[in-house]
């Protein structure tokens, strides 16, 4: 742990921050209907990804499984887990793992210069899951938020299809808007540099956290999360980025999973017109997209509560109707 913080401090942060009474993470949790826990995975790869699991209160029977996947820079025990609270509490085990260079797991902060590699290892934490004895015959549901919904399709695009139930694509980088963007020729400048010094965070980037969260108060708790890497990107990091996203943005057509997009359309960070373009590519017989009049790029935390609680209405209804026995038929 980088900054010696303990996990279950984390969520008594982000409560006192609104005023409230003190909690443990225990309780926190068990306030809003759920329960869970940390650990540390093995990854194949040779590092250890810090990983959590949140669960319906009780020990009741989830109904499905929701692995999650963090954007870029973020990590999984801020405000990313009141979403994974949020399915627990309607019935859904949910299991993320901070990507290697981010929060807790392995690796230099913000720098993934492989992200096959990352995604071999996040792969691997999810069918460890699965294979769970408790777990056998639950469909399992991908979730990923920004740079996270990219790697979900990758994912899929890496497995035989019948391994995942469906995706919830929240905001996806699909690939790089041009809003943020650099222009030519300071990628082609930028790829030449990252052969030589991969690590150099120089990358010009605008405020994700002003772009992405909406509501003020909000953007001063997203910029106190301890494990959140608030610097230039790294060199490597980008021209990644930008392989990868080139990569996905050429093989739209080749999804098949059953999928919900769903994307602001005043967001900056990620562009909406390609969640558009992802929808009407691909060959997914079972797909839903929804954009939301006037939201940002953070649209489950960053919004009005209003806001928030209409986009995670839709994503449960979206998981509960693949959950009853007529959709496992």
């Amino acid at each position: 742990m980088p900054d010696g913080k303990r996990p279950e401090e984390d969520a008594r942060a982000v409560v006192n921050f609104w005023g409230e009474e003190p909690a443990t993470e225990a309780e926190y949790y068990a306030a809003h209907g759920a329960e869970g826990e940390s650990s540390y995975f093995a990854a194949p790869g040779g590092g250890r990804l810090f990983t959590r699991a949140w669960r319906p209160r009780g020990g009741a029977a989830p109904r499905g499984l929701v692995f999650m996947v963090h954007g870029y820079g973020n990590d999984i025990s801020w405000t990313f887990q009141s979403t994974a609270v949020c399915l627990a509490s309607s019935g859904f085990a949910c299991f993320a793992a901070d990507l290697p260079g981010h929060g807790r797991s392995h690796g230099l902060r913000a720098f993934v210069p492989d992200l096959n590699s990352a995604i071999a290892d996040l792969l691997a934490f999810f069918r460890s899951v699965r294979r769970r004895e408790e777990h056998a015959g639950l469909p399992g549901f991908l979730f990923g938020e920004s740079m996270g919904g990219a790697i979900c399709l990758l994912i899929h695009l890496r497995t035989p299809p019948e391994e995942w139930a469906g995706a919830v694509l929240v905001a996806p980088m699909c690939k790089i808007s041009d809003r943020i963007r650099p222009r030519w020729p300071i990628p082609q400048i930028l790829t030449f540099i990252a052969r030589f010094a991969p690590t150099l965070a120089i990358v010009p980037t605008a405020d994700l956290i002003k772009k992405s969260v909406k509501v003020p108060a909000k953007r001063l708790i997203a910029a106190r999360n301890p494990m959140r890497y608030s610097g230039r990107p790294r060199l490597g990091t980008a021209v990644e980025l930008l392989r990868v996203t080139d990569e996905l943005a050429a093989r739209l057509g080749d999804v098949t999973i059953p999928f919900l997009v769903l994307h602001g359309s005043a967001d900056e960070v990620t562009d909406p017109a390609i969640s558009r373009v992802l929808y009407g590519a691909a060959a997914s017989k079972d797909k839903t997209i929804k954009i939301y009049d006037g939201m940002q790029h953070s649209m489950l935390f960053g919004e009005p509560e209003e806001n928030i609680e209409r986009v995670r209405a839709d994503i449960l209804a979206w998981l509960n109707e693949r959950c009853t026995p007529e959709a496992a038929t």
